[in-house]
């Protein structure tokens, strides 16, 4: 008779990744995670030189609710003889090679995570889930997707990939020489500014010529302000899950650049480099940044390929060529392959993705006795940080709370300064009509 685990994670990537360091500290709950790959990687295409975190390093896997833990970044460096020497380089953020292998040396060491197990569907039976994998089947109470993001390719595009038009998600693994050809480089996100850079340097060799294209205004900023930074904490999460939709849709347009920015560093860098080589080198201009401007179509040609570009400050019709088109154009959430047998079971939101409650459950129509958790999947319903490393361990800790109907873990704060609308926070008017606005 097969053993039945409490919980079950899909994928292991950063979010189920935490959730799995975290059940270390509950052990009277069991748990699984199965991956397809053979070992853990992270984004391994992306792995590019000189690339940063946007997030500090305290914002690990588990320190914001269990800084004791042997999985903390803390311990990491300790673990690994190097906490002096990683002082003494004064970092405020590290690079994402050295996030990437703090994340393989915490997977390496729970003895839950499974790889080399491709998860090919899920069914329910009773009250069970059974899970069936390139290895076998597992049955469990309890569910955790974690399969991430795909890459993010625009239909009318996707005709011309190939050896020359990727998705920059593919950088790192692919063999590129991009010595004397004409490069065109779509997005305008931190991807795009770190491909570009090394790009102006010559790490895949002299382009002839090299274009930057991004719909946005402008190569923008990430907004790092302390006030911006608020909307990464947990209260805000928790007021924002209850606004109506209409409402969450505003805010997270709204607040693009405090997570889809380019770091300030990053931006000085390019920006010194092409001093470097234009004014001071007196190279000639073989750069061009176009922003304000969208990819409309494109289309191959005898060595390479035509692309039309409206430039959305003039209204004007462009158009470009190139021999290499990279596609920076990010990641979009879809519902794993494996979830088919009980499709019909799940609730969906307006654009089909998974409806959440407020502990990060999915909504279902199947036995309440098992629930199903999903991470990486409430951007909609949770807002902005939802996608990012922020508040992983926080979530990690409400799911594993809700799983065991019970505080495992601390996640109470202080009350906080910012006040975003909750009725008993707010001062009454006798008071606040004797504070002085001169």
């Amino acid at each position: 008779m097969k053993q039945l685990t409490d919980l079950i994670g899909v994928g292991v990537g950063p979010f189920n990744l935490s959730v799995a360091a975290l059940l270390e500290q509950v052990p009277h709950l069991s748990s699984q995670f199965f991956d397809n790959k053979k070992e853990f990687v992270w984004h391994e295409g992306l792995m590019l030189p000189n690339t940063y975190m946007q997030t500090s390093y305290l914002k690990d896997l588990v320190t914001a609710v269990a800084p004791e833990s042997p999985y903390s970044f803390m311990s990491y460096l300790v673990k690994n003889k190097k906490f002096y020497r990683f002082l003494n380089t004064e970092m405020q953020t590290i690079t994402r090679a050295e996030f990437s292998d703090y994340l393989a040396w915490t997977a390496k060491q729970i003895n839950g995570i499974h790889f080399s197990h491709a998860v090919k569907e899920i069914n329910h039976v009773n009250d069970r889930f059974v899970v069936t994998t390139s290895q076998g089947d597992f049955e469990a109470k309890n569910l955790c997707l974690g399969t991430g993001k795909s890459a993010y390719v625009p239909d009318y595009l996707k005709a011309n990939l190939g050896d020359n038009c990727f998705h920059a998600s593919e950088m790192g693994v692919r063999n590129i020489d991009l010595t004397d050809k004409k490069v065109v480089l779509v997005g305008g996100g931190q991807t795009g500014a770190d491909i570009f850079l090394n790009a102006l340097r010559g790490h895949w060799g002299q382009p002839l010529q090299l274009d930057w294209v991004s719909r946005r205004a402008n190569f923008q900023a990430l907004d790092e302000a302390a006030f911006a930074n608020e909307f990464f904490v947990p209260q805000y999460v928790e007021q924002f899950y209850h606004l109506d939709p209409s409402v969450k849709k505003r805010e997270v347009d709204a607040q693009k650049l405090t997570s889809d920015g380019i770091t300030s560093e990053a931006l000085k860098a390019i920006y010194q480099e092409l001093y470097d080589k234009f004014e001071v080198q007196k190279q000639d201009k073989w750069v061009r940044l176009l922003p304000h401007r969208t990819v409309t179509s494109m289309t191959q040609n005898f060595d390479g390929f035509n692309i039309e570009v409206k430039n959305n400050l003039t209204g004007f019709e462009e158009k470009h060529t190139g021999t290499v088109v990279i596609l920076a154009t990010g990641f979009e959430t879809k519902l794993p392959a494996c979830l088919a047998p009980i499709m019909d079971k799940l609730s969906l939101c307006d654009d089909g993705l998974l409806q959440l409650d407020q502990n990060f459950k999915v909504h279902w129509k199947g036995n309440p006795e098992n629930s199903i958790y999903a991470v990486n999947a409430g951007l909609g319903s949770h807002g902005i940080a939802d996608p990012q490393l922020s508040l992983a361990a926080w979530r990690s800790a409400k799911i594993i709370n809700d799983l065991a109907s019970e505080s495992c873990f601390d996640i109470t704060e202080s009350c906080n300064v910012m006040n975003w609308g909750t009725e008993e926070t707010i001062m009454p008017f006798s008071t606040a009509s004797l504070i002085s606005v001169a």
